[in-house]
């Protein structure tokens, strides 16, 4: 038989690849010698019945054999759909997948606080943005008009100095530069963001717990690992003596009960092709501080020196 108890699977270790699957066709090939033994004790069952009225056995002792047959039927028809092997077999994927999950994690939050820097630097490209306003397009008229003036013409303008000048109106063409870079940089990381999204997306449609808690923020390692233990074994526990298919199961049939499991197994595994750094994350938030400490032209300056300009 090829019955396994709770305990038991309990104390399992992940074995290899070639270990579970040499189990599972051992558990196959046993079926044919199972099914003939339930045939024959359906047989004998049958007979049973139909003597009953001509047996010179007792009723009371008719009837506790025939509930032991029946008792040994149910036995023979959850060993050949091989409950207590799927089980197990399903215990050894899941181990597996908190392995891979685990030796991915590092990864994982990189890409969580990537996504956090994403958010940061949204709030701050708008608040630059409404600061710029049309700032940079008469930035370039202003740098423009003081390039193509005289000194004595720009004194007459009360202005000193033109480097000065120009240094002090490109302030604002600085400032949209970094907005430039910022939104590049970001772009950047939403590519790799969405693509892990969608991979996540993919997996927990599969089966997978959400990595994330009740406020859409990454769960730390221990209590990711304990809430999927505990999901695990309530799926396992559920999926499991409730299979209603007569004689023991098809391939088609097993690959359907396992196939999600390989599927995460698979995916979580090959995460990241490549696993993700800070490189692209700390060039960002370079530009994020120089657009927050950026100091741009104090305003009764620029409202004054927009006046030379031609109307």
């Amino acid at each position: 038989m090829v019955s396994v108890t709770t305990a038991e699977a309990s104390k399992t270790t992940v074995p290899d690849s070639g270990t579970s699957m040499e189990e599972l066709t051992k558990a196959i090939k046993e079926m044919e010698l199972q099914a003939n033994e339930l045939k024959e004790a359906k047989k004998k069952l049958a007979d049973l019945d139909a003597k009953y009225d001509k047996s010179k056995m007792t009723v009371a002792k008719q009837g506790r054999e025939i509930k032991a047959l029946k008792e040994k039927v149910k036995i023979l028809e959850r060993e050949l759909r091989l409950e207590a092997a799927i089980v197990e077999i399903k215990r050894i994927l899941w181990a597996r997948i908190d392995q891979s999950v685990t030796r991915q994690w590092k990864s994982i939050k990189i890409m969580h606080e990537q996504m956090d820097l994403i958010g940061q630097a949204q709030t701050e490209l708008q608040r630059a943005k409404i600061v710029l306003g049309n700032r940079p397009e008469l930035a370039n008229r202003l740098v423009d008009f003081l390039n193509r003036q005289t000194q004595e013409e720009l004194a007459a303008m009360n202005i000193v100095n033109r480097t000065e000048a120009v240094l002090t109106v490109k302030k604002v063409l600085t400032l949209r530069s970094y907005v430039q870079t910022l939104e590049r940089k970001c772009h950047e990381i939403q590519a790799e963001v969405d693509e892990y999204k969608a991979k996540m997306g993919a997996l927990q449609a599969r089966g997978l717990s959400s990595l994330l808690n009740s406020i859409g923020k990454l769960l730390p390692l221990d209590q990711y690992k304990n809430m999927m233990s505990t999901f695990v074994e309530n799926q396992i526990t559920a999926s499991g003596g409730t299979s209603e298919e007569a004689g023991p199961p098809t391939g088609q049939m097993l690959l359907q009960k396992l196939e999600n499991i390989f599927f995460i197994g698979n995916e979580i595994h090959h995460l990241f092709e490549v696993p993700p750094n800070f490189y692209r994350h700390t060039e960002a938030d370079e530009t994020l501080v120089k657009i927050r400490r950026h100091q741009m032209p104090k305003e009764d300056w620029w409202q004054a020196i927009l006046q030379i300009l031609p109307r």
